[in-house]
């Protein structure tokens, strides 16, 4: 279990790492191709949304295609949101693990990142709860559902905030 949660660890901070770094393919190669990538938002009642397919989120995709196709226009420069791209910096705390079977661990982590752009230094936080499989020694996230606890963000939020 201590060394499960060791590797756990690792692998989330190199993910952060490879976001702060911009490296793209490496961090894309982190998710499963069938992975579903999800960050709810808050709804008038302040509770999360629940079905991203009936209700609002702030980011979906229902798979690791989106997340390829959301990197492709980082790397090419035809995301306007995203030129230029922002200096950010993740730090990753709390890490739990909620349930440990054969095949994959359940996680929650809490994270802040600060996000550096047009001279002005943001600050994002919350939580993710993900599902990290467990393949022969290499990890890979197969469900990430994150909870972003700014009650105000100034900006479209893009994975790299995350």
């Amino acid at each position: 279990m201590i060394l499960l949660q060791w590797q756990i660890e690792q692998f989330l901070y190199r993910e952060a790492r490879l976001l702060d770094d911009r490296i793209w393919d490496e961090w894309l190669a982190c998710y499963s191709p069938a992975v579903e990538y999800w960050m709810p938002a808050w709804g008038d009642d302040d509770r999360l949304t629940s079905d991203p397919q009936k209700e609002i989120s702030l980011i979906y995709y229902p798979n690791r295609e989106g997340l390829e196709d959301r990197i492709y226009r980082i790397k090419t420069e035809r995301s306007a949101a995203s030129t230029p791209e922002p200096r950010t910096s993740h730090q990753i705390s709390n890490v739990e693990l909620l349930e440990e079977n054969s095949s994959y661990v359940e996680v929650r982590y809490n994270w802040v990142t600060h996000s550096h752009r047009y001279q002005k230094t943001d600050l994002f936080f919350g939580s993710t709860r993900c599902r990290i499989a467990l393949n022969d020694g290499q990890l890979l996230i197969e469900r990430k559902t994150v909870q972003l606890n700014n009650d105000y963000i100034s900006q479209v939020i893009d994975i790299y905030h995350i």
